[in-house]
């Protein structure tokens, strides 16, 4: 069974910044993509960032960010380590959230920032940024 295991998550100051790992116990590169989505109190889960981790290299490390983290968060694989990473600096208040780590096997055209085509989910980190 596969498990993703998030950590790195805090409390900050708004424009602090955090480094969160999700640990794979699986090869990365035998996942099609991974990703990072994020969920606020009564709101939904939302797509942050997502990178492929598989393929030749023209394709590998090819990442998509929603456009309210882009410039600031930064996701990046290591696959020697089965980790993905999420750099977020200049940290928002509005970034407060549980943060989950997701991986998907199949592999095709598919909408990365939806949560339901990813088919293995961490546990959640709590991020929270103070004004």
């Amino acid at each position: 069974q596969v498990q993703l295991v998030e950590s790195g998550g805090g409390s900050v100051q708004a424009g602090g910044s955090l480094r969160l790992s999700c640990a794979a116990s699986r090869y990365t590169r035998s996942f099609y993509y991974m990703a990072w989505f994020r969920q606020a109190p009564g709101m939904e889960r939302e797509g942050v960032a997502a990178i492929r981790t598989t393929g030749t290299t023209f394709y590998t490390d090819s990442a998509f960010y929603t456009d309210s983290v882009k410039g600031r968060f930064t996701i990046s694989r290591d696959n020697a380590e089965n980790t993905v990473y999420l750099q977020m600096n200049s940290l928002k208040p509005e970034d407060t959230a549980i943060y989950y780590c997701a991986a998907r096997d199949s592999s095709g055209s598919f909408v990365v920032w939806l949560s339901g085509n990813y088919q293995y989910w961490g546990q959640g980190t709590q991020v929270t940024v103070s004004s």
